[in-house]
């Protein structure tokens, strides 16, 4: 800890002064906090309170603490997200690190806004939570893919949704198995809600069973997948893979499922559903890939008591999302953009066009290419000098090997041999290391 010397008389001081030190940069990430016996007696406290403080710091994602090897800040605090780790994109470089669709394919809002505006009366409180029109698109499509009848509830957004099932039936501590690589955004909320990761590894069909399993036996209390369109690689798990998952997870009946299909209206692979699979379990759906980010509208169905319980404190919180914006959803969930086959025709031509100069890359669905690479940090700064922006890999690993994704929705078919070339060079290690 160098010199620094934590204080406070009660728990909520001594939490404040800790994470004012690591905001500061008087704590470093990484740093090893007291034993908690060993800071009570300096401070000259009662142990307890060291430990309620410590578990205060764990539950804002502050410290994580793993048994006899003590308490550590963490090695990069929930207040700095991983989209922060990547480049300055520049008006003179393309953009294919944001993983946002493409304008052009997404429908258009003002002929279903201006229906529903007019055909609206207000909304009072102490409405439902799902507007009837929703409801009954949402529900006839989910029983056509397959996923279980179950109560519904619509929140702002997959990761809202994710959030909000997971707060309640997970406490701070608890470990969730997710996917490595994986969605960025997902690892930096559990961090935030106080949750301990374990990676599992995946491929193009989605999460390795053997992978699963061994998060499940280390302790994992949940298990997150991506159904289809899986962020960053593109992975959409196939009936094999569903019937994997699903034998592994009918021994595990206690396990919380949380099954992500933000993918739906871009991809052209039939769902599979793990839904069902255990006792607690939730499947979220969202269309903001596919009808516009800025439709901050999903919804999900699970078993009774998650939705309940996720409904329940929904209603203590905003009470509910618009049904202004639930009945636009409504409106445009039958648009047809033709953007699972653009999105599929593009990254196959980058795929494609890789393969043949000899690179490797996964793209199976979704809006991305997933591209490993032997230099992560070289092939992104090279691939920048060049004109082009890519994500860097380390914003979605914990264990897994490094790559950068690519972005496919900016770019045309045309434009593919030619960003293959700049890839194939960018990867390529400089001769100093080459021959090293």
């Amino acid at each position: 800890m160098g010199t620094y010397r934590i204080t406070g008389r009660g728990a909520s001081e001594i939490a404040t002064d800790v994470e004012d030190a690591v905001a500061r940069g008087r704590l470093a990430p990484g740093d090893p906090l007291p034993a908690m016996r060993a800071l009570a007696a300096e401070l000259g406290v009662n142990p307890n309170t060291v430990a309620a403080a410590y578990r205060t710091l764990r539950e804002r994602g502050v410290i994580t603490t793993d048994g006899r090897r003590g308490s550590r800040v963490r090695p990069r605090p929930v207040t700095t997200p991983r989209e922060s780790i990547g480049v300055e994109i520049t008006p003179d470089v393309r953009d294919l690190a944001g993983g946002n669709p493409d304008p052009r394919l997404l429908p258009p809002l003002e002929p279903v806004l201006a229906a529903v505006g007019a055909r609206s009366t207000p909304v009072m409180y102490g409405a439902a939570g799902v507007e009837e029109t929703l409801r009954t698109a949402v529900t006839a499509s989910l029983a056509a893919d397959g996923v279980p009848d179950g109560p519904l509830a619509v929140t702002s957004g997959a990761l809202d949704a994710v959030e909000r099932v997971l707060a309640a039936r997970l406490r701070p501590g608890d470990a969730v198995a997710v996917e490595d690589p994986g969605w960025g955004s997902l690892l930096d909320l559990l961090s935030a809600l106080g949750l301990r990761t374990l990676p599992v590894a995946v491929d193009d069909r989605g999460p390795l069973p053997d992978a699963a399993a061994a998060a499940l036996r280390a302790g994992a209390r949940a298990l997150v997948v991506t159904a289809r369109a899986q962020n960053p690689t593109g992975a959409a798990v196939d009936a094999e893979r569903a019937r994997a998952l699903r034998a592994l997870l009918a021994d595990r009946p206690e396990v919380l499922l949380v099954e992500d299909d933000h993918g739906h209206g871009i991809v052209d692979q039939p769902l599979h559903p793990l839904a069902g699979a255990t006792t607690a379990w939730a499947f979220v759906r969202s269309g903001a890939k596919a009808l516009g980010p800025d439709l901050r509208v999903a919804h999900l169905t699970g078993d009774p008591t998650t939705v309940d319980r996720v409904a329940g404190r929904q209603r203590l919180g905003p009470g509910w999302v618009s049904h202004l914006l639930q009945r636009a959803v409504a409106g445009l969930s039958t648009a047809e953009t033709g953007a699972a086959a653009s999105y599929r025709a593009r990254r196959e031509a980058l795929i494609g066009e890789l393969a043949a100069r000899g690179v490797r890359a996964h793209g199976r669905s979704g809006l991305n290419v997933w591209v490993p690479v032997g230099d992560e940090t070289g092939t992104v700064s090279r691939l920048l000098r060049d004109g082009y922006a890519v994500a860097p890999g380390a914003r979605f690993r914990i264990d897994s090997a490094p790559a950068v994704r690519i972005t496919v929705s900016a770019l045309a078919e045309s434009e593919m041999p030619e960003v293959a070339e700049a890839v194939t060079r960018a990867c390529r290690l400089p001769p100093a290391r080459r021959q090293g």
